[in-house]
């Protein structure tokens, strides 16, 4: 905090450490990192734990403010937040008074803002944003509420991980949260002008809203690359019936957008009961813009996808993300096509293999005396088929085998000769009884 911004007058302020100097026989002072009309931030190593650490010294001599102190080191102490640094311990020496805290190495957002003028991405600012209320509610939602009341670009540091973290506890005020936010916690360390609410620059009470007021401010800077005006020139342009100076955030960087300025004019309202009443309002109220904007950036992409001359294959159904490695879930026969039979083709193509296997195997003389050994059978069976039809016949007329030895005598006639018209009927239906019994010689393949 600049001197000129500060409402404490500071008195005997002594000269800062030097490298080297050695305090409680354990913390080695390595630099400076920051001075302001109200202390001073060094670097320097726990000997004990040899682990670098960040030591801030307070320049009040008042006694009561220096108890005040000690009871806020203890309390912070007991904060754990990922964006917020850890206290480990409080000491006087010297008649000084210091507040060992972990160190974050590199640049907070002053530093890259006046190497790096003009607007930050909005996506990574609104990012930087939901940590910060994030580690808000966490400080106003404490049994003892804790209001940080210095949030500004100079002591919020960027982490090796990316992460915001929101730094310089020095102005902090605890209170019981069942109190009044106006009246029970007060001013003790200071202000800065361009991020502080109009309350706590006239020493009126400070509460939840004054955060929500400097975070707001802070964000303003962040995404128009300009301060805002303070909350002081702001009131008496009021209180003299003219503009006021604040201008929306999208009227100077288009790009911020409508909604986003509303959100940022009314955190940094003047009067404190027209800002959101907590900070986890003011996040709810950045995170539907955010899902605005993520649902208008699929739409652009679908429509840019729809008139894009190569087709896009999208499935129909709900993707699971468990799909794709689930070992629970059973496959999908949806779309999967039946599988052909190939068994037919399989045993015609094994066939073919063992006639082409026979044929090759089996040379031309073998098989002609192989078809002449069944012409031979056949005409075997042909003749034997042949004679027993023969004998057959010879048995069943023995009276036309020898007619030359039929005698007959006149004396006494048998009934049979006085029946001659008898015998070539009977002869004629023992022909067709024989010939219906003769086998035909079987079917040849032979060639």
């Amino acid at each position: 905090m600049d001197k000129s911004s500060s409402s404490e007058v500071v008195s005997n302020q002594r000269p800062l450490l030097a490298a080297d100097i050695v305090l409680q026989n354990r913390y080695r002072i390595v630099r400076q990192l920051g001075s302001g009309g109200m202390g001073a931030v060094y670097e320097a190593v726990d000997q004990r734990l040899d682990a670098t650490v960040a030591i801030k010294e307070t320049f009040s001599v008042d006694d009561r403010l220096r108890r005040q102190f000690e009871q806020e080191a203890r309390l912070l102490a007991q904060l754990h937040h990922p964006n917020l640094p850890r206290v480990s311990d409080y000491f006087t020496e010297d008649g000084r008074a210091f507040l060992v805290m972990q160190f974050i190495a590199g640049d907070d957002l002053a530093q890259i803002i006046s190497q790096q003028p003009g607007p930050f991405p909005q996506n990574q600012v609104i990012a930087w944003a939901d940590q910060l209320l994030d580690a808000l509610i966490y400080l106003h939602t404490r049994d003892r509420q804790i209001i940080h009341r210095d949030i500004k670009p100079h002591n919020l540091k960027l982490t090796a991980s990316g992460q915001i973290a929101l730094l310089d506890f020095g102005l902090a005020k605890a209170h019981a949260a069942d109190h009044s936010t106006t009246q029970s916690a007060h001013s003790v360390f200071g202000f800065t002008r361009r991020y502080s609410p109009l309350e706590q620059i006239q020493d009126e009470g400070t509460s939840p809203r004054s955060d929500i007021y400097a975070l707001g401010a802070t964000l303003y800077h962040l995404l128009t690359g300009i301060k805002p005006p303070d909350a002081l020139t702001r009131a008496g342009a009021l209180a003299n019936s003219k503009a006021d100076p604040l201008r929306p955030a999208n009227e100077i960087y288009p790009l911020v957008g409508s909604e986003i300025a509303a959100i940022l004019n009314e955190a940094m309202a003047l009067n404190a009961g027209d800002r959101f009443a907590s900070a986890n309002e003011f996040r709810a109220a950045l995170r539907r813009v955010g899902r605005k904007a993520l649902a208008a950036e699929h739409a652009i992409q679908s429509s840019v996808s729809v008139v894009s001359p190569t087709p896009v294959v999208k499935s129909a159904r709900t993707t699971d993300p468990f799909d794709s490695y689930s070992i629970l879930k059973p496959e999908d026969e949806v779309f999967r096509l039946p599988r052909p039979n190939r068994k037919p083709v399989v045993f015609a193509v094994a066939i073919a293999i063992i006639l082409i296997i026979i044929t090759a195997s089996f040379p031309t003389g073998l098989l002609d005396s192989f078809s002449r050994l069944l012409e031979s059978r056949n005409a075997n069976v042909t003749r034997e088929t042949n004679g027993a039809t023969s004998i057959h016949r010879v048995k069943n007329e023995p009276a036309a085998a020898k007619p030359a030895t039929i005698k007959t005598t006149p004396a006494a006639p048998t009934p049979e000769a006085n029946r001659p018209s008898e015998l070539p009927k009977r002869r004629s239906r023992q022909n067709k009884s024989n010939a219906s019994t003769v086998k035909p010689p079987p079917f040849s393949i032979a060639p």
